[in-house]
């Protein structure tokens, strides 16, 4: 006869459930732990551009001539620029004029494009197409140019910037409200509320709008790195904020002519940029997926 191994039952209890729970939840936090990163930086920026003084204490505009072009250290994170201002103080004041430009942009380009969009999905069908024939030609230009031509009109600043960098992103609102409200009004419901004599502002303010406000705002988050990265090239370019006020872009473009000398007024700046852009970008990829 062959001898037969008892296994044992398992053990009924609470404590291989916690095991399991606890197991589960590193396992989740391990997948998403790039998306936990991503939110502690842009956290931070954000702490940045609300109180800088907790972040730095160094004055972001005075230097001191002794201090000049130094290499990062403990007592200068990020280095000194040709003038010895501390670098990190600048790049960490500078987040309050980028970001206040970066959200400037999203509203004008949200408000905007969302108004065409509604106008578009709401009128008849031929105005829908002659204003969606406008679009379209404004999608065919490069975001960035249209921004610089609107620039040249509306002069030089921080917020001229950002205004110009809402209206050439408008567009992209635009297509998407249009859809969305073409989507809504052939629902059932709206055809309900048209017989029982609800007219079409009401129908507009009670159901076209509050069904679309979802894909529009997760487009506004994917839009918040793009504009960013838009407002701090055009700073790079010399049209943000006059010198000396620290601006992300303008720090790059002020680092360039030190590039053999002093590598990170350049290298810092822009890994800044790049990390909260690629932040940013992946929060509003998850909020995507999750509404999806």
């Amino acid at each position: 006869m062959v001898d037969l191994i008892d296994v044992p039952a398992p053990v009924d209890g609470p404590a291989p459930t916690r095991t399991a729970a606890l197991r589960s939840a590193a396992a989740y936090l391990l997948y998403r732990l790039d998306l936990v990163l991503c939110v502690l930086w842009l956290v931070m920026v954000a702490g940045w551009a609300v109180l800088p003084g907790v972040f730095s204490r160094q004055d972001p505009l005075t230097g001191v001539a002794a201090e000049r072009l130094r290499p990062p250290s403990a007592h200068h994170p990020l280095g000194t620029d040709q003038l010895g201002r501390d670098l990190y103080a600048r790049v960490v004041h500078g987040a309050a004029l980028s970001l206040q430009a970066a959200l400037i942009a999203v509203g004008v380009a949200l408000v905007l494009g969302s108004a065409v969009g509604l106008a578009a999905g709401s009128l008849g069908h031929r105005a829908g197409e002659l204003i969606m024939r406008i679009v379209d030609v404004l999608l065919a230009i490069p975001a960035l140019l249209t921004a610089l031509a609107l620039i040249t009109a509306l002069g030089f600043g921080t917020v001229q910037v950002a205004v110009a960098v809402g209206v050439a992103t408008a567009a992209t609102f635009a297509r998407v409200m249009r859809a969305e409200v073409l989507r809504i009004r052939a629902a059932p419901y709206i055809g309900a509320a048209r017989c029982a004599g609800a007219r079409g502002w009401w129908i507009a303010v009670r159901h076209v709008i509050p069904n679309t406000a979802g894909p529009v705002l997760v487009l506004a988050a994917l839009e918040f790195g793009t504009a960013i990265l838009f407002i701090s090239t055009l700073s790079f370019l010399g049209l943000g904020a006059a010198p000396p006020a620290p601006e992300w872009g303008s720090l790059v473009s002020a680092g360039r002519n030190y590039l053999n000398t002093a590598w990170w007024l350049t290298t810092l700046p822009s890994i800044t940029v790049a990390v909260t852009v690629l932040a940013a970008n992946r929060i509003a990829r998850q909020l995507e997926h999750r509404r999806g």
